[in-house]
């Protein structure tokens, strides 16, 4: 069967059943279905929580102590299809379960481009799902719809205040947000708005993003709470005046744009709880891009789980050195936490890819391959994790590789790469979570409860690129360690426009947030056929903007592109409903 079907056919349980085994009544429930609702984070603030009818140490207001452990995890540089991150987060919560430690989820929301797109939806595949699958990819609770609906609605505020005689002298040029919609569509990138005449607005060059990358999305998934959500709102850059003053959300109107944003957000901002295929409560909640934001799921998600199991499985989006650098420096940071064990997810096919075989070729039948060949792109394209890994014994965690198995992998290309990653002091086990559930987990489970263990001694993130270290250095600084340290850069070119954003940085608060790069997940390089693990080359930073409400300075590399296109053959194409029975044909 295929994911869907297998989705279809499961046996869900009723969502107040998945609430209680985080001890969270119904009555902190708003239900969405049988099978789907919110967590209302504010009512059960100071109510403490019930597991196994034992009162917890704990309750949601102190979600700045220490309290579940937080497992990153990130990958390898993937194929174009992806690598199964979020199928083994899934398999391990779920294996972890199984073997009795209290083990919840905490994942990104799917974006609608994607999933009418290529890459596919955001609920895991096989048996290691959470569900229901269709919904989840879809509409889910419209959370997505409401970021993208306040997001616009700054920016009607915006171009509604230019066109009432611009009290605030916005130069119409300098406008720095863009409106967004959670689909890929390239016609989009660049538009002109404005046009028809005096009553139908002031023309200007304007375009659209889509929404898993707009600072919108950004602050949503970093906001702590109310307040903090409406204090980031009002930072929010829009533009410059004439004399080039910032001007921000809170200055428009008499009270700011972020009151009406957060009556937009508000119902949102309660995070969602469903399951997996194997009953682990999974809190689904916002969802940025890693290539283009900063790629992980909302803090306040992680912290509610945090308050509420023992153990909390995340992800950070495509490679370490995308997802897991922004995760150390800009999630963890605003959430109050960093992970006591990351888990890196490795598959011979991206290793091969990346060792110069095309995914076709290191996807073959194994009874008609060249093993030599496939041996030799094996063992060139495991560079890729290796570097990989130097990234991440930067930060003093314990750290396992999981390697997501294929049918039509060898056990003796398997027992290579786990030998090779002893040789480095590395544990690595494999992972069949897609074809076995949690049975096919349990090894990588066991593996990452010795972890966890060892975890508790391991000390502080040190060295060069610790959150101490890196706040007390200015962006472009940043910049110079990750490009050389992370990605292999031998230099950093700016563009004339780079340098001159920089500098208006300088002497400037800004001038030493954290960075948000944004770059191709397919390469170290900002050169997407750059493969492997390349070194010495030049990165080039092309703009840079400052997310004064996020928090940080995205940083522009290469042809990066904030709005997708659809592939040449979208998913779209292949999906249909049935007009008797209502359901949801080929969505995957």
């Amino acid at each position: 069967m295929n994911d869907a079907e297998i989705s279809a056919t499961a046996k869900l349980q009723p969502i107040e059943t998945i609430a209680d085994r985080l001890g969270v009544s119904a009555n902190y429930l708003i239900p969405y279905g049988q099978y789907m609702a919110k967590i209302d984070v504010t009512g059960l603030a100071g109510a403490p929580s019930q597991v196994a009818g034992q009162d917890r140490e704990h309750r949601l207001h102190d979600l700045g102590h220490r309290q579940g452990a937080v497992v990153l995890v990130t990958a390898c540089s993937p194929t174009p299809a992806g690598e199964g991150k979020t199928t083994v987060a899934i398999g391990l919560a779920d294996g972890l379960n199984r073997i009795g430690v209290n083990t919840a989820l905490a994942l990104r929301e799917p974006s609608l481009g994607p999933v009418f797109g290529l890459k596919g939806g955001g609920t895991g595949g096989g048996y290691a799902q959470v569900v229901p699958m269709d919904k989840i990819n879809l509409h889910f609770t419209g959370d997505l719809h409401a970021i993208t609906s306040a997001h616009n609605l700054l920016c009607a505020l915006v171009d509604h205040h230019i066109h009432q005689g611009n009290a605030l002298q916005i130069d119409p040029r300098t406008i720095t947000i863009k409106r967004c919609l959670d689909l890929n569509d390239r016609a989009l990138r660049h538009t002109v708005i404005g046009l028809g005449g005096r009553t139908q607005g002031v023309p200007r060059e304007d375009g659209f993003e889509i929404t898993a990358a707009t600072e919108t999305m950004a602050i949503f998934c970093l906001a702590t709470d109310r307040a903090d959500l409406k204090r980031r709102l009002s930072q929010m850059i829009i533009g410059y005046t004439y004399d080039k003053s910032p001007v921000t959300a809170g200055d428009l109107g008499s009270d700011g744009a972020q009151g009406a944003m957060a009556v937009l957000l508000n119902d949102a901002l309660d995070p969602n709880l469903v399951q997996t295929l194997h009953g682990t409560p999974a809190l689904v909640h916002g969802g940025p891009f890693a290539n283009i934001a900063h790629g992980a799921n909302s803090v306040m998600a992680t912290n509610t789980a945090r308050a509420l199991a023992d153990v909390v499985i995340t992800e950070a989006g495509f490679g370490a050195d995308l997802g897991a650098e922004k995760f150390m420096h800009i999630t963890g940071p605003a959430g109050g936490f960093s992970p006591d064990a990351i888990v890196v997810v490795a598959t011979l096919r991206a290793l091969k890819y990346n060792g110069g075989m095309s995914v076709a070729e290191a996807t073959e039948d194994a009874t008609r391959r060249d093993t030599q060949a496939h041996q030799d792109a094996l063992q060139a394209g495991v560079a890729n994790l290796d570097r990989h890994l130097a990234h991440l014994t930067h930060y003093n965690r314990p750290t396992v590789v999981a390697i997501n198995t294929f049918p039509d992998d060898t056990e003796e290309e398997i027992a290579w790469l786990i030998e090779h990653c002893a040789c480095r002091g590395v544990v690595a086990e494999t992972c069949q979570a897609w074809g076995q559930g949690a049975a096919g987990a349990e090894k990588l489970a066991s593996v990452m409860r010795e972890q966890l263990d060892c975890s508790a001694t391991a000390g502080g993130i040190g060295g060069l690129l610790s959150p101490e270290v890196m706040a007390g250095l200015s962006v472009q600084e940043k910049i110079s360690i990750i490009a050389r340290d992370i990605y292999g850069a031998a230099e950093v070119e700016y563009t004339a426009t780079a340098l001159k954003q920089l500098d208006a940085l300088a002497g400037t608060p800004a001038e030493y947030l954290p960075v948000c790069m944004a770059k191709t997940p397919f390469s170290f390089s900002d050169d997407r056929t750059a493969l492997g693990a390349p070194s010495g080359f030049q990165l080039t930073i092309e703009r840079t903007q400052l997310r004064a409400g996020a928090g940080f300075v995205v940083v522009y590399t290469g042809k990066i592109m904030t709005m997708p296109g659809l592939p040449k053959h979208p998913a779209a194409e292949a999906m249909d409903v049935d007009e008797t029975t209502a359901e949801i044909r080929n969505i995957f």
